[in-house]
């Protein structure tokens, strides 16, 4: 295999193997600009989605048309309106976008349809349907402007569309409304995306942008967001963020509507949208209606996930060797933490209630999540349950990490403060560090 080792393609591929299984017969909106198709960056993009749909996913694409409106306008010499960011849609204009939007359906539709041999769409048997599932209104007068035939999603046909989906069609979606009357209107992309997320209660609304996702005011990437980050976001910067203005609402009025996860991902980075869903970390922004984190007591289902996480650090002897069977037994005396549906740290309790003492043990924390206050969170579990059993002190036994411990109260202390039974079974091989903590 070139450019990548057999073990790391292995690790990546079983790693991948859960969101596999769990997108399977989900429903996932794709939005995108009409740059993705003007920059020839729509081929790509299909052998992504043809994948997706391999795997079982529902897709509905819906795609914009500004560049093609644009274009269509300046060849016909007609002068381009907007109100804030929204056009003004007058005759002229809605006839471009007519014309636009029907090309390049069209166009989406012959490159959804290849199946060439030795590419990525070979064998695809990819249907497209498309049709009149939205139903709009006219936005009226905003602040002062007649915004004439631009108009607003009144309503999706959602029942129309789920009977396209379970046919086992991929849906496209046009940024066009028709009104009851018969008028036509010309929608944003972002208003269709958003409606339509909301009436097919999506898995995901994946939105393709110009940017890796939303800054945070430090200047970095926020990888996730709750919908309570989001809204603070909007409300306290200073100088709004174009990006942040564009994206945010839409995401925030979708998982309020009962769409799982947005996701706002670089259409600029190849394969982006597969190394967004089927890798832990992603490459954009999330953003979901609570946050992903939960600390809670462990079950015997997560007995699998704490040994993937625990076993590692066993090999390297930072922690000491637990079996399954062990493991089983004690898991009453663990927590664990969850993210997004992955165990990603986990920590044990054992209590010695005739000295009123208790050992924190198996503290283990992901990598991808150390210096993110994951172990602190797990430490103060301990610590609050170490209290509601009346216990005044904890101690650790530790090879590796007695710095983190020391900075979070522990103090270095000699092997006779161990109760009894615990310090009769010290491993003087492993030379482990005691320390201890007051439980005020």
């Amino acid at each position: 295999m070139s450019g990548i080792s057999t073990s790391a393609f292995v690790h990546w591929f079983r790693s991948a193997a859960p969101y596999i299984h769990g997108f399977r017969g989900r429903t996932f909106i794709v939005a995108f600009g009409g740059e993705v198709v003007e920059d020839g960056k729509f081929v790509e993009l299909t052998h992504d989605l043809n994948l997706l749909a391999s795997v079982g996913v529902k897709l509905v694409l819906v795609h914009g048309a500004r560049p093609q409106i644009e274009r269509e306008l300046d060849l016909r010499g007609i002068e381009q309106r907007y109100a804030g960011a929204v056009r003004v849609t007058d005759e002229d204009a809605l006839g471009c976008a007519k014309q636009a939007s029907g090309r390049l359906r069209v166009e989406i539709e012959a490159l959804l349809s290849m199946g060439l041999p030795n590419s990525p769409m070979a064998g695809s048997e990819i249907r497209v349907a498309s049709g009149n599932f939205v139903v709009a209104r006219p936005r009226g007068i905003v602040d002062g402007v007649d915004m004439l035939y631009t108009g607003e999603v009144r309503k999706i046909e959602a029942d129309a569309i789920r009977r396209r989906l379970d046919d086992n069609e991929l849906v496209l979606i046009s940024p066009l409304g028709y009104s009851p009357t018969g008028e036509i209107f010309n929608l944003t992309l972002e208003d269709v995306a958003a409606e339509c997320a909301v009436a097919l209660q999506a898995e995901k609304l994946i939105v393709l942008t110009d940017e890796s996702g939303v800054a945070g005011r430090n200047g970095k990437l926020m990888r996730e967001l709750t919908v309570s980050d989001a809204q603070s976001l909007l409300e306290s910067t200073d100088k709004a963020d174009p990006f942040a203005v564009q994206h945010l609402p839409v995401a925030i009025k979708a998982c309020r509507g009962g769409v799982k996860r947005v996701h706002l991902v670089d259409r600029k980075l190849d394969g982006s949208l597969l190394l967004e869903l089927f890798t832990h970390e992603g490459v954009g922004s999330m953003i979901s209606q609570d946050s992903l984190e939960m600390l809670r007591q462990a079950t015997i289902e997560d007995v699998g996930g704490i040994l993937q996480l625990i076993e590692p650090l066993e090999a390297n002897g930072t922690l000491a060797k637990r079996s399954r069977e062990l493991l089983e037994i004690e898991i009453d005396r663990f927590i664990v933490l969850e993210h997004d549906k992955l165990i990603v740290g986990c920590a044990a309790l054992y209590p010695c209630f005739e000295e009123n003492a208790g050992e924190l043990a198996c503290l283990a924390v992901h990598p991808l999540f150390q210096n993110a206050g994951s172990g602190e969170m797990l430490l103060q579990e301990v610590e609050r349950r170490g209290r509601e059993l009346k216990l005044n002190r904890l101690f650790v036994l530790t090879t590796a990490a007695s710095h983190w411990f020391i900075e979070h109260g522990f103090e270095s202390v000699s092997l006779s403060v161990l109760p009894a039974p615990k310090a009769a079974m010290y491993n003087y091989q492993r030379n482990s560090r005691v320390l201890q903590k007051t439980l005020s």
